[in-house]
């Protein structure tokens, strides 16, 4: 039933509390200030009138929203159905959790909406997941005055930057494994440009120009640890999937196997398309090896080297530059990584 009672104010809440409305407002907004038995006082006041403290007037008055933007270039479904992703938006949310924000996904489309979708978004700073060099998004949030932080590059003057060293990474786990056994590679690539077209090439035909920095760095890296074991970055095959999912990674393999030998090294930028690959060929080509990244326990589990990428970390990193004001981390080097390979079960040999 409708009902014409009064709501509440905060000047209510004071005057039941026999406090001042600064001292009422305080308890909502910086407890920190108020004596404990005072709070206890003024809350029990706002329970016996129904009082709720307005959370829109409030970021009106303080010019805070305490939620923190997640730029998402993704497809959005892509931050819940890839374990990466997911690991790296538990990070933030830990931090989140721990310091009173909420947390906004903001999706961008690659149109020309893209700008003011961010900007007009209601936050306090923003995390972006690692974008293209010519993303229009990173110039207008670097502009900003909101603090923000990119996972994986591109860097940009007034963001700041939590990445690993992709380059010497990729260069380590392809060493590894063409050091301890001598095979023909293929590369299972992420997207190479903002068009996300697949398309089966040859390092020789494969553009220099990739303007996603993590896909350069790792094309880099494979490219150089190939030479050095004396094959040709020329003659290798480069498969370029437009989505990091392991159904990309099966198709693409699928598209390769007449054209790889038995046992083949299967270089995949990360372990849901190393997956994928050997989902595809491992009846084909039993004899078959595979390099992931991520270090995720099922592409441990198959045997397979893989370069550990701790996102739930890189995702914590991120969230306490913006939300925390952390010029440490703000400042600091790469995230560590190393090389591993785990050992196949003999069930699955």
């Amino acid at each position: 039933m409708a009902s014409n009672r009064r709501r509440a104010t905060l000047k209510d809440v004071a005057n039941r509390a026999g406090v001042s409305p600064m001292t009422a407002s305080y308890t909502f907004s910086r407890p920190d200030r108020v004596a404990p038995a005072t709070r206890e006082l003024v809350r029990e006041a706002a329970a016996d009138l129904g009082y709720r403290p307005d959370a829109v007037g409030r970021a009106l008055r303080s010019g805070r929203t305490q939620q923190l933007g997640v730029v998402f270039g993704e497809h959005l479904s892509y931050a819940f159905d890839d374990p990466q992703a997911a690991q790296f938006l538990a990070g933030v949310a830990e931090v989140c959790v721990a310091e009173v924000f909420g947390v906004t996904l903001i999706p961008t489309r690659g149109d020309t909406a893209d700008v003011d979708r961010v900007l007009s978004a209601a936050v306090d700073g923003y995390v972006l997941w690692t974008t293209a060099e010519d993303d229009p998004v990173l110039e207008a949030v670097g502009a900003d005055p909101r603090p923000a932080v990119i996972q994986g590059g591109p860097r940009r003057a007034g963001i700041a930057c939590v990445t690993q060293d992709d380059y010497r990474a990729a260069f380590a786990v392809v060493s590894q494994a063409l050091g301890e056994e001598d095979r023909v590679p293929a590369v299972l690539s992420f997207p190479a440009d903002r068009s996300r077209h697949d398309a089966v090439t040859t390092g020789a035909d494969l553009s220099p120009d990739v303007p996603f920095p993590v896909t350069a760095a790792r094309l880099r890296g494979y490219r150089d640890a190939i030479e050095a074991s004396g094959r040709a970055w020329a003659d290798t095959l480069v498969a370029i999937a437009p989505r990091n999912t392991r159904s990309e990674g099966a198709a693409l393999a699928r598209r390769l196997a007449p054209r790889l030998p038995a046992d083949a090294l299967v270089i995949a930028m990360s372990d849901e398309l190393a997956l994928g690959a050997y989902e595809a060929l491992h009846t084909t080509h039993p004899d078959a090896a595979y390099t992931g990244w991520d270090g995720s326990r099922p592409a441990l589990e198959l045997g397979m080297w893989s370069v550990t990428n701790p996102l739930r970390e890189q995702g914590r990193r991120c969230a306490r530059i913006v939300v925390g004001g952390d010029t440490e981390e703000s400042a600091g080097g790469g995230v560590p990584w190393s090389v591993r390979r785990g050992a196949r079960s003999r069930e699955q040999r």
